[in-house]
């Protein structure tokens, strides 16, 4: 923020702030609130790929929630690359994880406090956009991370990885698992869930390959990411299935409550299970021998892309359009895609060599 426009921009925050709080109030913002929202998260300036990497930047990480395994794990990823470029990190963050009104605050804080980028996992997809406009317009550089938010109210989204990455190697996981051979059933959270949903087709997509012609997914089943639900249809599946060589899980509820459930049955090293799982909740089940190995995004490597990103684009390397690349220090290289989204890659594979080297 330049000291000329310190006035109109307190103005515009405390407006900001009343909107947001009186928007979290409602409920949340529409797709008509956001789409009428002014602002576009593009840079009108062209990327310099070979722009210096500037230093002595201070990039403010705001993860859903601080103080929680998972985000303190991204976000000490994100602070050891910062002291790597020669910049400053710094969190703030709210203590629940559905605070949405003290999310839109610390963005507030952040922009007021005049930081060069900003790392956001957003709460909620449309709340915080009038915060984060506002900061844009201030010449801050806004990244999401791990939860994204609408594309024109940031820079870019660095995703965990992509939809197709998730459910295809699932299946892969579990068919090495199981021989290539036999019965699986897919455990999943809602019905309505939309990531789920969206990994599920990847999978049975991956299931047509002719390498998995001796595999039947036999049943999708739902535990609403519910612990109690989860064990139960677990215990069904198998059930109705008594020949059920495998089951995938691509939510960390629901593998957690199979992987309880087996492990204290008979199916227990007889049926594999495999999905979407962290260290700290799988940890007793891979070393009693239940589950072989599960899978997810390492978030250290996660909050590293992200602050990477930030000192980018804080740099004038990249502006957050697709097609544009940069070099991540010894990540290597990366492309944006659409809708200013970046792919971490293809998710971490944990087992009994390597899951006790991560705690979230």
């Amino acid at each position: 923020m330049r000291k000329s426009s310190i006035r109109r921009a307190c103005a515009a925050l405390a407006a900001a702030t009343s909107l947001a709080l009186a928007l979290t109030a409602c409920g949340g913002t529409t797709k008509k609130d956001v789409a009428s929202d002014s602002g576009s998260a593009a840079s009108d300036g062209k990327a310099d790929p070979n722009a210096a990497t500037k230093k002595g930047l201070t990039v403010g990480f705001l993860p859903k929630q601080v103080n929680n395994p998972y985000f303190t794990s991204a976000d000490k990823g994100g602070e050891k690359a910062l002291k790597e470029l020669g910049s400053s990190y710094k969190e703030v963050g709210p203590n629940s994880a559905t605070d949405t009104a003290g999310q839109v605050s610390y963005v507030n804080t952040l922009t007021q406090q005049q930081v060069d980028a900003m790392a956001v996992s957003a709460q909620d997809p449309g709340a915080l956009c009038t915060a984060l406009k506002q900061a844009m317009k201030n010449d801050i550089k806004v990244v999401t991370y791990d939860s994204d938010t609408k594309p024109d109210c940031r820079n870019a989204f660095v995703s965990q990885a992509s939809a197709e990455d998730l459910g295809r190697t699932e299946v892969q996981l579990l068919a090495e698992q199981i021989g290539y051979k036999g019965e699986i059933a897919i455990l999943s959270a809602a019905q309505t869930a939309t990531n789920q949903n969206t990994w599920i087709d990847f999978m049975k997509d991956e299931l047509k390959d002719p390498k998995y012609k001796d595999m039947k997914l036999v049943k999708v089943a739902y535990g609403n990411d519910d612990a109690q639900q989860s064990f139960q249809q677990t215990q069904g599946l198998l059930q109705e299935y008594p020949n059920l060589k495998g089951i995938i899980s691509p939510t960390t509820v629901g593998i957690k409550a199979a992987a309880q459930y087996l492990s204290g049955s008979k199916y227990k090293g007889k049926v594999q299970l495999t999905g979407l799982g962290t260290p700290n909740d799988m940890r007793k089940y891979v070393n009693n021998g239940t589950v072989t190995a599960f899978e997810l995004w390492d978030p250290a490597k996660l909050g590293e892309l992200a602050a990477r990103t930030a000192v980018a684009l804080a740099s004038g390397q990249i502006t957050g359009k697709e097609g544009e690349s940069f070099k991540a220090g010894s990540m290597g290289d990366f492309t944006i895609g659409k809708d200013g989204v970046i792919s971490l890659g293809k998710p971490t594979v944990f087992n009994k060599d390597n899951i006790d080297q991560f705690n979230f």
